[in-house]
């Protein structure tokens, strides 16, 4: 009896011997990362033709550049009209040299079935209330101080067509 309780003992200290221990550092790290939201809005520089989630980003860097913002007021995740405007537009090529050369693009999403951060959320929401959004997608062009410019939505014809109609949104 005593061997076999030897044996439970030294198995149980094995295997607890082999687990993991839990490592605070690890815990800040991932704490102070944050999640992708926390980190678009964290973000502190703008990669030219990438989309942004942060609203500040991309108006001191409209400032820097002097060029428009494209907002995308979006529902990524549930809108047809969102997903076919980013499909046969923004996935584009040509599209993504146009923006990268002339715009700053900012995403604004109003998902239903993706988790949002509540600063995005709040962000976003500000946002929606501020330039009375009511149907998605639509398509705000921004000066460098948040003025609207003009809006659109999506519109057929492709990434070719869609380029013109937002030079002459702009003109």
């Amino acid at each position: 009896m005593k061997y076999i309780l030897f044996i439970l003992l030294l198995s149980m200290v094995a295997v607890l011997g082999c687990t993991p221990a839990e490592n605070p550092a690890d815990d800040a790290a991932s704490k102070a990362v944050g999640s992708p939201e926390e980190q678009a809005l964290d973000a502190t520089e703008y990669e030219l033709g990438t989309w942004t989630e942060n609203w500040d980003l991309a108006l001191s860097t409209a400032k820097e550049l002097n060029r428009p913002i494209l907002v995308n007021f979006t529902g990524s995740d549930w809108c047809v009209w969102c997903v076919r405007l980013v499909n046969e537009v923004f996935s584009k090529a040509e599209f993504q040299k146009y923006a990268k050369e002339n715009l700053v693009l900012l995403k604004l999403d109003y998902p239903r079935n993706i988790s949002q951060d509540a600063a995005l959320k709040k962000q976003n929401d500000e946002l929606q209330k501020q330039f009375g959004i009511r149907g998605y997608p639509t398509i705000l062009l921004v000066d460098s101080a948040g003025k609207e410019i003009n809006r659109t939505g999506y519109q057929q014809g492709g990434v070719e067509s869609y380029i013109k109609h937002l030079q002459d949104l702009l003109k």
